[in-house]
């Protein structure tokens, strides 16, 4: 289960070769090598850790993750039947298994240890611990009992520990999903889709027991702006259309003049525009009739202003809203429409998980420029940001959505952090982080951790268990099973 720690070994110095690449030469005398902290195991922090490997010679990295697994949203975000998303843990494998690379899995920041502590045992620390909270709609009646998040839906579905117990209420006949990104897309999918079809994914066993018993035929998924705003994608769009137990069904007034809006659409935005007109088109024919009772209704247009129930959620009272500019602005007009449970879908938020992180608690985000975290007093100048000179903590750096808020996919973040981390290979390369010393890393004694050899231990009972249901996997959900497992594990 346990790693030895890295040796000191011979230092390399890296350079900028005329190409504007890292390159490297071997150095006549042995010193240290940088040694690195990423905290957090999601795409952030591998992708972060891939490209300091390629580029900073001799750094020796240590991944470190709160929970004993790894892969943060690709294994607790990603749908259970998008499969081919969750390809890149093959990447990410390849990383943890450099043997530059440490995962030390079961340890908190905040908890196990400080910020104050990783920077005097590291040269780096990368906080790449990504978004675990939810934006509020901050209207009456919004912690009735049936109003959830989307997150937690996806989070118990997906088996992320401590939201086994969830239970969402399904006995009803509508759902209603206050957003339209392709997080509220995909738990629209998820209700609506055959159970024969999510027994074949890994799709944690007591949420499948539950959809397999489920009410709900209507899932109505409300925003807040028009068709040619929606931000669900195109992917994510025909998948809904192909659901054979279910049909789509959009309002044709929500579609006035979008038809001659289209020949000014720059081409992604034209695509998914011109599929929903034509699916809206087919429902005009009747030509979207599916073969069970169940339906996808889109409405935009809505901002919701009051939940409506006494013990639990009855009906959402919206708003309804013009566009200028592209902005939603409210109307005088109201509409009511009835539902037995709610999930909102407005975005993520950061939280600060140790009292010396610069963080914005309004953006929800830690304050930082293209991922060198600021300093929280600046000062130099009244102008910029870009005025100040000494304007960053050396050798501390946020990527992913804790650096940039909760935007774009995986391949926005795979950009973002690989941006990130070259901004770390040139603060080494330019002695802005000088390695004049050895630092000793995390201290692990008296911690329960998981090393990589444990997760690979956690993987494996996982896969044997999903192969006896003709499932990918099964996901372990109780962390005390999980570290038995990784216990015994042989290095």
């Amino acid at each position: 289960m346990f790693r030895k720690a890295f040796p000191i070994v011979r230092s390399v110095k890296v350079a900028r070769n005329c190409s504007g690449r890292h390159a490297s030469t071997t150095a006549s005398t042995t010193t240290v090598q940088p040694r690195i902290c990423i905290v957090g195991a999601g795409p952030a922090g591998f992708y972060t850790a891939q490209y300091i490997l390629k580029h900073l010679d001799n750094s020796s990295i240590d991944i470190v993750e709160k929970l004993p697994v790894p892969f943060g949203l690709v294994r607790f975000g990603v749908a259970p039947d998008h499969p081919e998303v969750k390809n890149v843990i093959n990447t990410f494998t390849k990383t943890a298994e450099n043997p530059r690379v440490r995962f030390l899995g079961n340890l908190s920041l905040g908890k196990d240890f400080t910020l104050e502590e990783l920077r005097q045992r590291y040269h780096a620390v990368l906080l790449t611990y990504g978004a675990e909270q939810d934006n509020t709609l901050n209207i009456p009646n919004e912690t009735l009992k049936n109003v959830l998040s989307a997150r937690e839906f996806v989070a118990w579905y997906n088996g992320l520990p401590g939201y086994e117990n969830l239970n969402p209420d399904l006995s009803g006949k509508s759902l209603t999903l206050l957003g339209q990104g392709n997080v509220a897309v995909d738990v629209a999918r998820i209700v609506l889709s055959s159970v024969d079809e999510l027994k074949k994914t890994d799709i944690t066993e007591y949420a499948l027991e539950a959809l397999s018993r489920s009410q709900i035929e209507t899932v109505h998924l409300v925003g807040r702006r028009g068709p040619l705003q929606a931000a669900f994608t195109i992917k994510e769009l025909r998948e809904m259309l192909k659901l054979s137990t279910c049909a789509t069904e959009w309002r044709g007034d929500d579609f006035d003049h979008v038809e001659e809006s289209i020949p000014n659409l720059p081409r992604p935005r034209k695509r998914i525009t011109e599929l929903m007109l034509k699916s809206l088109s087919e429902q005009q024919q009747g030509q979207n009739k599916p073969t069970g009772s169940r339906r996808f209704q889109p409405v935009f247009f809505r901002s919701p202003i009051n939940i409506i129930g006494h013990e639990k959620v009855e009906a959402v009272e919206y708003v309804v809203n013009r566009l200028v500019d592209g902005r939603a602005i409210p109307t005088e007009q109201r509409e009511t429409i009835a539902t037995d449970l709610v999930c909102r879908s407005i975005g993520y938020r950061a939280i600060s998980m140790d009292k010396h992180i610069n963080f914005d608690e309004r953006k929800g985000c830690v304050n930082n420029a293209g991922g060198r975290v600021l300093k929280r007093t600046l000062t130099g100048s009244d102008q910029t940001i870009d005025d100040i000179e000494d304007k960053h903590e050396t050798g501390l750096y946020a990527s992913g959505w804790l650096a940039t808020g909760p935007t774009g996919v995986i391949l926005t973040t795979m950009n973002n952090s690989f941006a990130v981390a070259d901004a770390v290979c040139r603060d080494f390369t330019n002695n802005v982080i000088r390695v004049n010393g050895s630092r000793p890393g995390l201290d692990l004694s008296g911690k329960q951790y998981v090393s990589w050899n444990g997760w690979k231990a956690i993987d494996a009972e996982e896969v044997r268990l999903g192969a006896a249901k003709g499932k990918p996997r099964e996901k372990l959900i109780c962390v005390k099973t999980m570290l038995q497992i990784a216990s015994n594990a042989s290095n």
